[in-house]
Formats: structure tokens, sequence, C-alpha cells
């Protein structure tokens, strides 16, 4: 049983750069995408209450993350930084989240393997993050959540082969993996985690 995932695509250097060049707002965006992270922990236990089996590591997982909102706002308040407003509309989870399908039980599928691609992504990009400060706080703090977000991606797809045989769930990913590729080549690039 394979739980690592492997991304069809590596973030551009320009994504890096922006990042870097305004790291205020990437700051903004990190602390809504723990937020969102935390929040859709939860939403699977709210949704599929039924799935006793996955219900303890979800609401662990929903913690960390929060936890992870935590320490990027302490960060955020030592620079001045405010959180946004409101939390904007993510493209790419919205891309991702448009391919999914609809029936209960292949939507609760696509829903735990999209989760997966995004910790995935983010494990890649922290760690380009974490590569690129100056800072060696900063740096060791984007490495922990480098390994912590990798782990995260493990969890999701650990999760959907409690429910699904293997061979529906590695062709779907398979399937996801490509599709989130073609996805991040037609964002625009931009001062955010996606």
């Amino acid at each position: 049983m394979k739980l690592t995932l492997d991304l069809a695509s590596e973030s551009k250097q320009e994504w890096i750069d922006a990042v870097m060049a305004d790291f205020d707002s990437f700051l903004q965006d990190h602390a809504d995408c723990e937020r969102k992270a935390s929040a859709m922990a939860m939403s699977f236990v709210a949704k599929y209450p039924d799935r006793k089996e996955i219900i303890p590591e979800l609401i662990e997982t929903g913690i960390e993350e929060l936890e992870h909102f935590q320490m990027v706002y302490k960060i955020m308040e030592e620079r001045g930084i405010n959180l946004s407003h409101s939390i904007g509309e993510d493209p790419y989870i919205k891309a991702l989240l448009k391919l999914c399908h609809s029936g209960r039980n292949e939507r609760f599928m696509d829903r735990l393997l999209i989760a997966s691609l995004v910790e995935t992504r983010g494990a890649e990009r922290f760690k380009m993050v974490a590569d690129a400060q100056t800072d060696p706080e900063m740096a060791k703090f984007y490495k922990m959540l480098w390994t912590s977000e990798a782990k995260h991606g493990h969890i999701y797809v650990k999760m959907a082969l409690n429910y699904f045989d293997n061979d529906t769930v590695y062709e779907r990913l398979a399937w996801w993996v490509e599709k989130e590729a073609e996805i991040l080549d037609q964002l625009k690039i931009r001062s955010a985690l996606h």
C-alpha cells in the first residue's frame, strides 16, 4: 500500500519569487489556508459522521491545522500584519472541486483525494519557502510545516483506503494528480500558497 503521493509537476521558480517579493501577502493567505484546512477536516466529520474509522484522525488534523493558523497569526502579529477582512475564494481549490463526482460516495472519495493533493502541494511549496528564507527561525518554521503537510497528504489517502479498494483509489488518485498539474499550470502566479 503506497500512501505517499508524487505530484506530476513542480512549482515554478516564478512562484517562490513572487512569494518572497511580497511575503506579507503570503502570510495573510497562508493564515487563511490554515483556517480553511482546519474547517475542511471538520467538515468531513460534519458531513460523514457515520465514517467512524476516520473521525479521530480528522479531529486531530483539524486541531493541528488550527494550531498552524495560531502560529502564523503570531508571526503576523509580530510583523504588524492584519488578517484579511474576509477569506477570498481560492482559484486552485475552486478548479479542483469543479471536477468532483456528484454521487455521495464518489464525492467523498474525491474530496479525500483532493485534500491529499492540496496537502502534498502545500508541503512542496512550504519546502520552497523554507529554502528561500534568510531568517533561520522562519526557515525552521516552514520546514516544520513542510513535514506536517506531507504527513497530512498521506493521512487522506489512508482514509480513502478505509472505504474503497486499492485499485479504485489509486486509479482516481492518478487522474487527480494529472488534473492538479494542469490546473496549477493555468493559475496566475501570485504571492499566495496556491
